[in-house]
């Protein structure tokens, strides 16, 4: 199985939880998995990750929607809470903050449907992920918030080993500060892979599969 360790908490009381191995997502391969199946479901830590992403946002940053990736309602919903509490500058009709998901096509593009589409176009949409690492996931939201009209403000993320996306910046309460040695590889790239080690587990937004 997994071994799940905690990084020492250096923001708010959250940990970071962690397993280091060898891992492949649907499109790539990483020594870490970040596990923040707490986060996603404990109120009481989506609430904390809330208030740590809330401090990193200058308050002239306007944001009308979160579009939640990867599991991230509940942190979403609290997110909202906290940015509307703070007296955020929000700029839709009803002075308040859409919470929204994506769904995905056959080709794993994100669509909305007609009922969801006002609360992206036109807005100021922040993406919310669990973690932003390579910028696939983050590129397909760019492309989705474009077409359908929305205005992208920017990312944010448990933990992230990028700065910014495409120009778009990314706040995050861990990063690369946290866990200095991340890495991503495209699959043909592995080293991991070319030392024939093999894979540890599967993982994705829902959490792992052990192999």
């Amino acid at each position: 199985m997994i071994e799940i360790t905690n990084l020492p908490v250096k923001h708010g009381n959250v940990p970071l939880r962690v397993a280091r191995g060898h891992f492949a997502t649907n499109h790539s391969h990483i020594n870490y998995y970040i596990d923040i199946t707490y986060q996603k479901t404990r109120l009481s830590e989506a609430k904390d990750v809330a208030k740590q992403l809330v401090s990193i946002f200058k308050n002239n940053t306007p944001i009308d929607t979160i579009l939640c990736l990867d599991g991230t309602t509940v942190i979403g919903t609290c997110l909202a809470d906290e940015l509307t509490k703070s007296g955020f500058h929000s700029v839709n009709a009803h002075n308040t903050i859409y919470v929204v998901e994506p769904e995905y096509n056959s080709n794993s593009q994100m669509l909305f449907r007609d009922n969801i589409q006002p609360m992206i176009r036109n807005k100021h949409v922040l993406v919310l992920m669990a973690s932003c690492t390579t910028g696939f996931t983050a590129g397909k939201s760019i492309e989705a918030i474009g077409y359908y009209g929305g205005e992208l403000v920017g990312f944010a993320a448990l933990y992230s080993a990028v700065d910014e996306i495409a120009g778009y910046p990314v706040r995050s309460v861990y990063n690369l500060s946290d866990l200095p040695d991340y890495a991503s590889y495209d699959y043909k790239d592995c080293p991991y892979c070319k030392a024939g080690r093999r894979l540890d587990a599967l993982v994705n937004s829902h959490g792992y599969s052990w192999l």
